[in-house]
């Protein structure tokens, strides 16, 4: 049997990889090894690794990393800490293949290791651009260490192989989160405003809001610009998921919670869990923040998304989609044009651009295939550039495997 190392550290990419886990669980020539590491372990990101435990895939181990504490200097010392503690883990389970997703600086630390070990990896949701994240530059890094790609749609596929990966090993099919939403067993209404102790009589909206890193210490100031703008909205509830564990995450949910506490129609939650999120998001008017989940899987329920400043910008989205600068009265008029029938009928009609494809199941076969001849050594792909009158317009002619057609 092969193993197959999986690395979760936050909420969401949890859930975004729970297919893929019980796919390489299925087959009896692979194994799960399952490693839960970063916020599932802190109390003030709800404790999630219990979600973890609750839907039976075992854990391998649990590698504690981070503090209480989300201080630039503080991320520094658990980068360190995951280089020690996952050379240490490498060296125990010693697995054949490394599976990571998404763009977190986590996955810096936790790759550079398992190369040291000459493990290959897999990376999920590569080749998307996030300009007002630091995310986007580790995103981008974890491609040039993985061996082989998973992006969620054919524009990010052409990316990767501009970045000089081999197109027989980056593979278009589809977005995990988008297969997420078409597999789920969703929550019922009232099973929902039970589990959270919330009514949800009246029409309401799922927000959530992380830290913009590339923006310095603007994180409590947008915050509180987009916390103004709902109170303008008496009429609707607001269910509030806190920011991931970013440098500003901290302040963003002190704040937060205090308007929380202000107001009978908002509750605020470290985590809903995977299942409760979707679910919420399944009932809701529409998605007000900057949560990649606002830009992937919010277009599948066909509602429409208000998405605030510059965390999201560059990944391609849907028609459903309303961009606004962090400021009160412009995220007023957003969420006014969201909330209209004309716009509403916008979203109904919308494209998801992300796939809706047996995805889980594509990526296992392909790992399953990698690892019968598995080669760690990788060669740079130069695509073919081609001359124009303008020297900025360039362009490649790719050999090889091509994306299958997308709808934008």
């Amino acid at each position: 049997m092969k193993k197959i190392c999986v690395v979760t550290a936050t909420r969401a990419e949890f859930g975004l990889l729970l297919n893929v886990m019980k796919r390489i669980e299925e087959d009896p020539e692979l194994k799960l090894c399952l490693v839960v590491t970063g916020t599932h372990l802190l109390a003030s990101q709800g404790n999630t690794v219990r979600e973890i435990e609750a839907s039976g895939i075992p854990i391998a181990e649990k590698i504690p990393i981070l503090e209480e504490n989300d201080s630039p200097e503080e991320i520094c010392r658990a980068m360190g800490r995951i280089c020690a503690r996952f050379g240490e883990l490498y060296a125990r389970q010693k697995p054949d293949l490394l599976v990571v997703l998404g763009d977190r600086y986590e996955l810096i630390p936790i790759c550079s290791c398992a190369l040291q070990f000459r493990i290959p990896i897999a990376h999920i949701s590569g080749g998307e651009v996030t300009a007002g994240a630091l995310d986007e530059l580790y995103r981008h890094a974890v491609t040039k260490m993985s061996h082989l790609h998973f992006p969620g749609c054919g524009a990010y596929r052409k990316r990767i192989i501009q970045m000089g990966e081999a197109p027989s090993r980056v593979f278009d099919y589809g977005d995990v989160g988008v297969e997420n939403i078409r597999t789920m067993d969703f929550v019922g209404k009232k099973e929902l405003e039970e589990s959270i102790e919330f009514s949800l009589d009246r029409p309401y909206a799922c927000v959530t809001f992380h830290p913009p890193t590339m923006e310095g210490t603007e994180a409590a100031s947008q915050i509180r610009e987009v916390l103004m703008a709902l109170e303008a909205f008496p009429e609707m509830k607001f269910i509030l998921t806190k920011a991931n564990a970013d440098s500003g995450g901290q302040e963003i949910n002190e704040i937060m919670d205090r308007y929380a506490e202000e107001h009978e129609n908002w509750k605020c939650f470290p985590s809903l869990g995977v299942r409760r999120y979707l679910s919420a998001l399944k009932y809701c008017e529409m998605v007000i923040g900057n949560s990649s989940s606002g830009i992937v899987e919010a277009p599948c329920f066909h509602i429409p998304t208000v998405n605030i400043g510059s965390r999201q910008e560059g990944r391609l989205q849907a028609e459903s989609i309303i961009n606004c600068p962090p400021a009160k009265k412009e995220i007023i008029s957003a969420i006014k044009r969201a909330k209209s029938r004309e716009f509403q009928d916008i979203a109904k009609q919308a494209v998801n651009p992300y796939g809706n494809g047996d995805t889980s199941y594509r990526i296992a076969a392909e790992l399953k295939k990698y690892l019968k001849s598995p080669d760690v050594r990788k060669n740079f792909y130069d695509v073919e550039w081609r001359e124009t009158a303008d020297e900025s317009e360039t362009g490649f002619k790719e050999s090889g495997r091509h994306s299958r057609p997308q709808r934008f």
